[in-house]
């Protein structure tokens, strides 16, 4: 059985920082369309900033079925998982905003979250993602499995680099406007452009 908590602590700031990653889980409101869930991190591009704040960086990737699902409902869970160490499970149930990083706003909460960017690319930072907690939960995690930790991957910098490197300083906002836009169900994502 799940223990409810009224705030995100220290300790459980701590647990979370601890992590190598974490998950988000979005829905449509058409019970027909499809459920979204994400892995996302390194985990140092996700911040608690306050009791029942949090936030993340949410990058230039292939899809945009979170942003697309919180422009139209709002609802989002963010999941964290014990790969190492005791079993765990912390879920932050929310509503999320997307603050978009031509929006006036994102440069400050950008500097306030003091996030450890996975590259220097600015170009490849879409949105920070805002979640008001409402819901603290964790649970024992029994069937997580033990795993190791090896490193971050270096593909996505390596991806970022190469497609401005070859297409120029606008790829990422081309990329972003071909597969960004709206998602697989045709839920409107990001205004590029």
């Amino acid at each position: 059985m799940a223990t409810v908590f009224e705030r995100l602590d220290e300790h459980q700031r701590e647990w979370i920082a601890r992590q190598h990653l974490f998950f988000v889980a979005t829905a449509p409101l058409a019970g027909d369309e499809r459920v979204n869930c994400s892995p996302k991190g390194p985990i140092g591009t996700f911040r608690v900033l306050d009791d029942h704040t949090v936030a993340y960086l949410d990058m230039v990737g292939s899809g945009a079925e979170t942003v697309a699902h919180l422009r139209e409902n709002g609802r989002i869970v963010v999941m964290f998982c014990a790969f190492d160490g005791p079993p765990r499970i912390l879920r932050l149930h929310g509503r999320g905003e997307i603050v978009p990083a031509d929006d006036p706003r994102f440069a400050d909460l950008y500097e306030r979250a003091d996030f450890d960017a996975p590259h220097d690319i600015e170009a490849a930072r879409r949105a920070v993602i805002l979640v008001e907690v409402e819901r603290i939960a964790d649970a024992c995690g029994y069937g997580v499995p033990l795993m190791s930790y090896e490193g971050e991957r270096e593909h996505a910098e390596a991806w970022a680099a190469k497609k401005i490197r070859v297409g120029g300083d606008k790829a990422l906002d081309e990329y972003m406007a071909e597969k960004n836009t709206v998602s697989i169900d045709g839920l409107p994502a990001y205004e590029v452009g």
